[in-house]
């Protein structure tokens, strides 16, 4: 846990470069939520407390990134319960849960408070930040199908100095963070480069084949949550596959969905409901991907025993 806070530092830099006071604000709400929720439901269990294993405190900070930095407080205090509460402890606690715990509290506010979190809830007019004044760029191509890949805009993309969510708009700072995961064995990485290179390839395939679009592979790797989703999101162990096999099937599923919902679906993003989804196929994933022991099951062996005795 330590090392992803490491992870998630340039990430949280980013942030308040491009959001400043709107950034401190959703971090500070979410990291205090999740810490006092996860103290409460311990009491309530009468289950000694955890928050020295610092979940919790990953759990506000991926939540933080991925709210608008426009929410009011009580969005990101109520998902903040949300996350802990049926998320994490719903399930038994840390180690237990099917669901990614962020993930599950921005599901939930998302539902509870659907002006709060839309695509109009970005746009913060005399804010004084020039970055909150448009929409989002994966809202914006929503309604410009057709004009083609704009390529002046990857830059600023690839940067972070767009509108989006407090942590998804710096595709740089995520990838600085997840390859440190990833150098530290933090985190798996065939996950990450699964999901990455689903996103790349259906991107790829989907502005040469069908009609022009204003993203391009480029623009779908940059843009949204696709880099914070793919190092800091779908690679939690809990709720992740556990073998090598299934970590890319995992990652390719993730990717898939987030190209299907941005292509049909009326959200402009997908990850979230991607990762969550394929939470669910995790045990599925991890049973049809377990590993064959040397010279066979031993269910095929004893099968064979019974067939030749005689």
């Amino acid at each position: 846990m330590i090392d992803v806070l490491i992870g998630l530092a340039p990430v949280l830099v980013a942030a308040v470069a491009v959001f400043r006071w709107y950034a401190v604000k959703q971090v500070v709400v979410c990291l205090a939520g999740c810490l006092l929720a996860e103290a409460i439901f311990n009491a309530m269990r009468r289950r000694a407390t955890s928050l020295g294993d610092f979940s919790a405190t990953v759990t506000g900070m991926i939540l933080a990134f991925s709210l608008p930095p426009s929410a009011p407080w009580y969005v990101g205090a109520v998902g903040s319960f949300a996350a802990i509460g049926l998320g994490k402890c719903a399930f038994g606690g840390l180690g237990q849960n099917i669901f990614n715990p962020a993930m599950v509290g921005r599901a939930f506010v998302m539902i509870c408070f659907a002006s709060a979190m839309g695509a109009s809830a970005y746009v913060i007019p005399g804010a004084g930040l020039d970055v909150v004044t448009q929409a989002t760029p994966l809202t914006a191509a929503k309604s410009a199908a057709g004009a083609g890949p704009e390529w002046s805009a990857l830059w600023p993309l690839f940067v972070g100095n767009v509108n989006g969510s407090v942590g998804e708009t710096s595709a740089l700072a995520c990838l600085l963070g997840g390859l440190y995961l990833c150098f530290r064995r933090a985190s798996k990485w065939e996950i990450p480069l699964a999901m990455l290179l689903t996103v790349a390839v259906i991107g790829g395939l989907g502005d040469w084949l069908g009609p022009r679009h204003p993203l391009s592979a480029l623009h779908h790797l940059a843009g949204g949550a696709v880099m914070l989703g793919a190092f800091f999101i779908a690679t939690d162990p809990v709720s992740s596959p556990v073998t090598s096999r299934g970590r890319w099937i995992f990652g390719a599923g993730v990717g898939a969905l987030v190209m299907l919902m941005r292509a049909y679906s009326g959200y402009p993003e997908g990850v979230m409901f991607s990762v969550l989804l394929m939470n669910a196929l995790t045990p599925l994933i991890n049973r049809s991907t377990i590993p064959r022991p040397l010279g066979g099951s031993l269910g095929a062996k004893r099968t064979e025993s019974i067939k030749t005795s005689p």
